[in-house]
């Protein structure tokens, strides 16, 4: 044979002497055609170089098998634990991942959604970029009742499911932590309001601090950027300004905590003795820092678990994506060194 000729099921068949009908249900494992059969197969299958046609399988179907996902960026660990479940899953319903990044850009994301819409994908999985206003991109998708499933940043939508955790409570947690550790000026060092995540997490920061008594202060406490390293730094130089210094931070993410810390640190600010310190996501940099930082911890992996099966679910007709517009995850308060100010308290 050429070595340019595409094998076929006939060569298959050919070579083994045994129609092609059988080759066929042997390739997909049906349960009539023996088991030694089936290995012999494979085994010419693999030894012919033969190639699953999956463009005309999924002509016929009407279905891909593949999924979409969309994140913010890769080099997050949250974002590879998210993906890790997401594989386990897909791999679980027999599906593929197609995986791509809005490296937290709107435009980039756009463009992410056109290719996918273009790939046919069966099914969306998509984490908004830092500065995406809405989800026009997203509704030819809804249009052709192609499923999709926001997590963590998500945008409702009546022909969408978000997969989030209670982001309100876990900051109301973690800022009612600090107050009961004798904090009254606390530093939030928040992200783009147009995200959820961080949008949810300064209402459970205010609301616990109105329920205590204390007043918000927007123009001195609370610090809205990035939450990058540079960010992180950035929000030190500017405590360090502060003719009234606070006595805590609660930073959005463990990133911006760590780098405001490390800054403050090395200005000579005790920590926690003169600030109290607090981060979101429980990134292994938590653990790693001195003192231990104290976060929230949810499980990436369930989030993206939780995403790919409330997917295939609908998919295969079990549920529908409209009467499932929200699943909340579990999320934990754990508290490290780095906010226990007064263990009197």
């Amino acid at each position: 044979m050429a070595d340019d000729k595409e094998i076929t099921i006939y060569d298959i068949a050919q070579y083994l002497n045994i129609s092609a009908t059988t080759v066929s249900r042997g390739l997909k494992d049906h349960p009539a055609i023996n088991k030694n059969t089936r290995k012999k197969i494979f085994e010419a299958a693999r030894h012919l170089g033969y190639r699953s046609n999956t463009f005309a399988s999924s002509l016929r179907s009407k279905k891909t098998f593949t999924i979409g996902v969309i994140v913010p960026r890769l080099n997050s660990y949250f974002m590879s634990s998210v993906l890790a479940g997401m594989e386990d899953a897909a791999s679980r319903e027999n599906y593929n991942l197609i995986i791509s990044q809005s490296l937290e850009n709107a435009q980039k994301e756009i463009a992410n959604a056109h290719t996918m819409f273009n790939k046919r994908v069966d099914g969306l999985l998509a984490s908004l970029a830092y500065d995406t206003e809405n989800i026009a991109h997203f509704e030819a998708f809804f249009k052709k009742g192609i499923p999709v499933v926001f997590f963590d940043r998500v945008y409702p939508h009546n022909d969408s499911t978000c997969i989030v955790i209670d982001n309100y409570k876990a900051a109301y947690d973690v800022t009612k932590h600090l107050i009961g550790q004798g904090c009254r000026r606390i530093v939030h060092l928040g992200g783009n309001l147009l995200r959820n995540v961080y949008a949810d997490r300064l209402k459970g920061y205010k609301q616990a601090l109105k329920d205590h008594n204390i007043p918000f202060d927007e123009k001195k406490l609370l610090v809205i950027s990035k939450l990058n390293e540079e960010a992180g730094i950035k929000a030190a130089e500017h405590i360090l300004k502060m003719s009234s210094r606070p006595d805590a931070v609660f930073a959005a993410n463990d990133t911006a905590a760590v780098y405001c810390m490390m800054k403050l640190k090395e200005a000579g600010v005790g920590i926690p003795a003169d600030m109290a310190f607090a981060g979101f996501n429980n990134d292994p940099v938590s653990k790693i820092i001195e003192p231990n930082l104290t976060t929230v911890n949810y499980s990436g992996y369930d989030v993206g678990e939780a995403a790919v099966s409330s997917l295939v679910n609908h998919l295969n007709g079990l549920s529908s994506i409209k009467t499932t517009n929200t699943i909340i995850l579990r999320s934990d308060l754990i508290i490290r060194e780095s906010s226990l100010k007064n263990k009197n308290l």
